[in-house]
């Protein structure tokens, strides 16, 4: 136990340094953004050696904003880590890997984490180095209890990724209805955990 605890600290040491090279602009702000997005596994391989393989990223994690499932199983989280410095760093993984997507502070007069969930929306991704691939997901789990906000969130990401006949309910022409619809179906009240409001 002790050693994995050494091995986080080493970890979130190696990570502080790093978002130190995180620059902003200004369509982001106060966000800021590396290059590309930073990869994990290089950062825990080249902290820990041959430790590594033994370490999961997933345990730097001190919470999930969304996460979501498709019908062949695939899957995308999308998370926070807790700097000590302040930092809060905003995260994705899919089956193959894990990335770091921007940092923001936690004392940050602007609200980071909507500020950082409509920008992903607005761009579908692109403003962090990612895309949307594939329709809709048929389950979601989400700490975020604003239904208001998930609502717009996914209207926005959908249109904007261009799959909104993957949850549009035949002819309509109400697509944030279809989305509600979808959303009742996607995430079940038990996967509502009460636990992060934006």
């Amino acid at each position: 136990m002790l050693g994995r605890r050494d091995q986080k600290v080493r970890v979130l040491q190696a990570l502080e340094r790093a978002v130190v090279q995180f620059r902003t602009r200004k369509e982001l702000w106060p966000l800021r953004v590396p290059a590309e997005p930073l990869l994990l596994d290089e950062i825990i391989r080249h902290t820990l050696g041959h430790e590594a393989s033994r370490f999961d990223p997933l345990t730097l994690r001190s919470r999930s904003l969304l996460h979501f499932t498709w019908d062949d199983d695939t899957t995308w989280e999308l998370w926070v880590i807790a700097l000590a410095n302040g930092i809060k760093l905003y995260c994705d993984s899919d089956p193959e890997e894990s990335r770091v997507l921007a940092s923001g502070r936690r004392d940050s007069e602007i609200e980071t984490d909507r500020l950082f969930l409509d920008l992903l929306a607005e761009s579908a991704g692109e403003h962090f180095g990612i895309a949307m691939a594939g329709g809709a997901p048929q389950k979601v789990r989400s700490s975020i209890t604003d239904h208001e906000l998930l609502t717009e969130f996914f209207v926005n990401l959908f249109e904007v990724a261009g799959v909104e006949d993957s949850v549009r309910e035949g002819a309509s022409s109400d697509f944030r209805g279809d989305v509600e619809a979808w959303l009742e179906r996607a995430m079940p009240r038990s996967n509502r955990r009460p636990r992060h409001s934006l």
